[in-house]
């Protein structure tokens, strides 16, 4: 059985016929790999890790995802409690009035219990450096703090495939080291969209380039 558990063939996205932002992307990644994903603004980055998850469609190409060919909302569906996604802006992500009902959202939405929830809760945050936070009105967070938030929404459902898109921004010294600590440490493959350079040094098995949309060897 293949590790593999995502592979783009010949992708293409298009928002303005005239304007494609993907022309002819493919990208594979296999269990346990760390792949970095550098490009200059507007590359189309963030359309690269939204259509895996599908809330972006491709206009032609293939989108294989944990060994399945994805091309409609169910199939895509099926896959969204197994990628975790973090957005590049996190109030795309935070929607709860509390730090504690964020984070638990996710895990009580596959099912977890809600002793088990608050348990995966505390952890997550502690983890984070966010312990004490749980009951902190979300909207009231810095930018920093949302960022860490946001992360440990993605990182309490314990997914299979993280598609990280840009981490470390907004955080300081300490809170970047935590978190590059963090992801060293996890079994899952990852999908690092990143400009911070050293960061994807210290953990991407290889770092790939977007450019004229499509991927090349950085």
């Amino acid at each position: 059985m293949s590790d593999r558990l995502l592979l783009l063939e010949g992708v293409h996205v298009a928002y303005d016929p005239d304007r494609p932002v993907l022309s002819g992307c493919d990208l594979s990644l296999a269990a346990g790999e760390r792949v970095g994903l550098i490009g200059a603004n507007g590359s189309g980055k963030t359309t690269l890790v939204a259509l895996i998850v599908g809330l972006v469609r491709v206009s032609s190409g293939r989108v294989e995802v944990f060994g399945k060919l994805r091309a409609t909302e169910a199939e895509f569906q099926e896959i969204r409690g197994r990628a975790g996604l973090l957005f590049q802006d996190p109030d795309d992500q935070l929607f709860c009035p509390t730090v504690a009902e964020d984070v638990a959202f996710g895990p009580l939405n596959l099912g977890v219990g809600r002793d088990e929830a608050r348990r995966i809760v505390a952890g997550t945050l502690e983890s984070l450096g966010l312990a004490g936070c749980e009951d902190r009105i979300t909207y009231k967070l810095s930018g920093g703090e949302k960022r860490l938030v946001a992360l440990a929404t993605v990182l309490a459902m314990q997914p299979e495939l993280l598609l990280l898109d840009e981490p470390t921004s907004g955080l300081d010294d300490q809170a970047r080291a935590r978190v590059i600590d963090i992801l060293a440490g996890l079994p899952q493959a990852m999908l690092l969209v990143s400009h911070d350079r050293s960061f994807l040094d210290r953990l991407a098995t290889r770092v790939l380039r977007l450019a004229g949309g499509r991927i090349e060897a950085s």
